[in-house]
């Protein structure tokens, strides 16, 4: 039974592309939560620790958040795309699980941020700086990626974190994607608003022309009382405030 209830869960939760674009659309997350054994688990955990902690310190928890689903949803995006081209041993149908994309997202960005901080690689006495561990896990992601092997298959996951990461950091202003976004609704919302003002105050004008009574508006809608009709927009004694 626990077998059957395991299987059932990779396919409902795990990555598989061709669910995924027939609806299946919480996949690009929720396969970051499955992993194929502890020991894999165990190992995604401690990279998060080791590369995410000093990440969140700096960036705080709301930004470090979003760059790490920002990474898992981008690997996931790249394992499905490359899911429907020609390339040997990958089909739609494929399983996708594991943490790596994010974490591997992390690591390009610690490797960029912090190049020159000295990493101690845990538990071999080795330490490096972290521009040339990154470089050096960079380059076994992409040798593994086009081995024939399902491990190979999965390591897309990995170089799609990497893009992704790597977009992140080089091109997402420093207050975030939610930010960002949040500015442009408020933005529409706003121009929006100021457009209903203006309109209204349109009408108003010819309904009270209609009635041989002259009203002026400002160019923002802002009624101008008769004396002030020649000042623009701060000029008016009563009215709206832009």
């Amino acid at each position: 039974m626990f077998p059957q209830v395991e299987a059932y869960g990779e396919i409902y939760l795990g990555l598989v592309p061709t669910l995924t674009v027939h609806g299946y659309i919480w996949q690009v997350v929720t396969y970051s939560f499955l992993h194929a054994s502890v020991g894999h688990l165990l190992v995604n955990m401690f990279m998060l620790w080791m590369f995410g902690s000093q990440e969140e310190m700096d960036w705080g928890s709301r930004r470090f958040l979003e760059f790490y689903l920002f990474c898992v949803v981008g690997a996931a995006l790249v394992t499905i795309f490359v899911a429907y081209t020609s390339l040997p041993g990958l089909t739609p149908r494929t399983l996708t699980i594991g943490a790596s994309g994010g974490i591997y997202g992390l690591l390009i960005a610690f490797g960029i941020l912090y190049g020159e901080q000295t990493v101690f690689l845990f538990p071999i006495p080795i330490s490096l700086k972290a521009k040339y561990l990154v470089a050096i896990l960079i380059f076994l992601v992409i040798i593994a990626t086009f081995q024939p092997s399902q491990g190979g298959v999965a390591n897309f996951a990995h170089l799609g974190g990497l893009f992704f990461g790597f977009l992140y950091v080089k091109l997402v202003p420093k207050r975030g994607l939610t930010f960002v976004f949040s500015e442009q609704f408020f933005g529409i919302r706003n121009n929006y608003y100021r457009w209903k003002r203006r309109r209204a105050a349109r009408k108003f004008e010819v309904y009270m022309r209609k009635h041989d009574r002259d009203v002026k508006f400002d160019e923002l809608g802002n009624y101008l009382p008769p004396e002030d009709n020649e000042k623009k927009n701060g000029g008016s004694k009563s009215g709206w405030v832009n």
